[in-house]
């Protein structure tokens, strides 16, 4: 399997920057083993006009059958001789895409920490794919490219045999993009669409496949004219999956919308997480069951609450998403500077929405503020604060990147208080509807007990000077605890007292 990523430049913005965001060296070969063969990265060309990166993959397709125990594409059986003769060595597929989320993890992030500002703006691209399989032919293949802001999308059939004329086009393609896209983007499409033309898995496809196809197309799926043949074929045609994933990005969809109020659909959201993450008891009495209350609005009142024993008036909330909390604040006077950061751009435009700024007074609206940025990296914008929130998001990171954001908020902008929230494992066990050994949310990296989510809070506090205090949200079981924890950091030492 072959494809190769192209783009121009100029020597004040070269075009060989394209190895930054792709962090491969133009100058070296360099090869990465994978469950399915070898891929390849090397550079046909890299000068400072044009650069060209190439991604090969080598299949072993007798070792890929007897890994996958006689189960072919999707995980049906197919035919005796079909296992060993076939266009898996060859053809872009669902084994192209593994491969670039292995090789390439961190530009389909859309991260590279040496040159962000280009991760972040439109490149000059052209992508070719020698042999592409399209179940539906060209036509489909432009259907599926054609809304994505891409300026050219020639999608060329393959003869089954030149010598034939007669014989007609195979079911395969050359596909050629072009167009100016962040290079984050465009690898999204191809990561997601390339399985799609294929109509075709080569590994078993689990529930957390709608997870990874809401990452991959976010910004672009929910609005995309074919979102249901991409849902339908992506997920390998299992109703179950397809219907959730359908669910999940009409809310995306109406939360777009000028004329629905995000608070109806967030709300909606957040009501789905509770059935898996949980309420407060229902209590009874004469006027008979009230409402639950649900956890995500416990959690903002004991954060609001802390904040207030604090006195803070300056109050970050660092991952803020669609703007909940920064909308709570807003609310309480007190506040009188709120500043909410999120890495999606897409969440930060719904907060927006949510929070109606477009429409506020000049008083509310110099109150508050919306920023993109990154967690993971220091930022001189974020010093000065009285108090800084995580509410639900070091669960989120992978566990290497931890000491990342400590930094970042603990040793470089140093808010005089800071609240983090997080899930309790040891509570998930009381919810019946959550499978054992599952995670509350499919993007949740780990989930910490007690005792480690401690351990590491007060590791935090020796090393930078916080002394800490913990708190349970929720309903506090004698047994396993609460469903949400939470730890109040103090700031008790300063950098110069510290060094000192």
């Amino acid at each position: 399997m072959f494809l190769t990523i192209s783009t121009t430049g100029s020597p004040r913005r070269p075009a060989t920057d394209l190895g930054f965001l792709l962090h491969k060296h133009p100058d070296k070969a360099q090869a990465f083993s994978t469950s399915h063969g070898t891929a390849h990265v090397f550079y046909p060309e890299a000068s400072a006009e044009r650069c060209t990166a190439a991604l090969l993959l080598e299949v072993d397709p007798v070792a890929l059958v007897r890994r996958g125990r006689g189960k072919g594409r999707g995980g049906a059986p197919d035919s005796a001789l079909a296992q060993y003769v076939n266009d898996r060595p060859y053809a872009a597929s669902s084994l192209l895409s593994v491969a670039m989320s292995t090789v390439f993890k961190s530009a389909l992030r859309g991260v590279c920490a040496a040159l962000p500002e280009r991760a972040a703006e439109p490149l000059p691209l052209r992508i070719e794919v020698p042999a592409l399989p399209a179940r539906g032919g060209a036509e489909l293949v432009r259907a599926l490219f054609g809304p994505l802001g891409w300026t050219s999308v020639e999608a060329e059939p393959v003869a089954l045999d030149e010598r034939f004329p007669g014989w007609g086009d195979s079911r395969y393609v050359r596909l050629v993009l072009e167009g100016e896209l962040r290079l984050s983007d465009a690898l999204r499409h191809l990561y997601v669409l390339l399985p799609v033309l294929d109509d075709a898995k080569h590994y078993w496809v689990a529930p957390d496949e709608v997870d990874k196809l809401l990452r991959a197309g976010e910004g672009w799926l929910a609005d995309h004219p074919e979102h249901q043949l991409i849902a339908g074929r992506y997920l390998s045609r299992r109703w179950s999956l397809t219907r959730e994933a359908m669910e999940r990005l009409e809310l995306v969809r109406l939360a777009e919308a000028d004329d629905l109020d995000v608070e109806d659909v967030d709300n909606a959201v957040e009501d789905a997480d509770d059935t898996a993450d949980g309420s407060a008891p229902v209590p009874t009495g004469e006027a008979g069951p009230r409402k639950p209350v649900p956890l995500a609005e416990q959690r903002r009142e004991a954060i609001l609450a802390a904040l207030r024993a604090a006195g803070a008036s300056r109050v970050l909330d660092l991952g803020c998403g669609q703007g909940r909390l920064v909308q709570a604040l807003l609310e309480d006077a007190r506040f009188t500077d709120i500043v909410g950061v999120d890495v999606s751009v897409r969440a930060l435009t719904v907060a927006a929405r949510r929070l109606r700024l477009e429409r506020m007074g000049e008083p509310q609206a110099g109150r508050v503020k919306l920023t993109q940025g990154s967690l993971t990296y220091t930022d001189k914008r974020l010093k000065g604060y009285d108090a800084a929130v995580l509410c639900e998001v070091v669960e989120h990171l992978d566990l290497p990147r931890l000491p990342a954001l400590e930094y970042a908020v603990f040793g470089s902008a140093r808010p005089a208080t800071v609240i983090v929230t997080t899930p309790n494992v040891e509570y998930n066990v009381r919810w019946e509807t959550l499978p054992a050994g599952h995670a509350r949310h499919g993007d949740h990296r780990f989930e910490w007990t007690r005792a480690e989510f401690r351990d590491w809070a007060r590791r935090i506090g020796e090393r930078h000077g916080y002394g800490v205090e913990f708190a349970p949200v929720g309903p506090d079981d004698p047994e396993v605890g609460p469903p949400t924890q939470m730890a109040v950091f103090t700031l008790t030492t300063t950098k110069e007292e510290k060094a000192a």
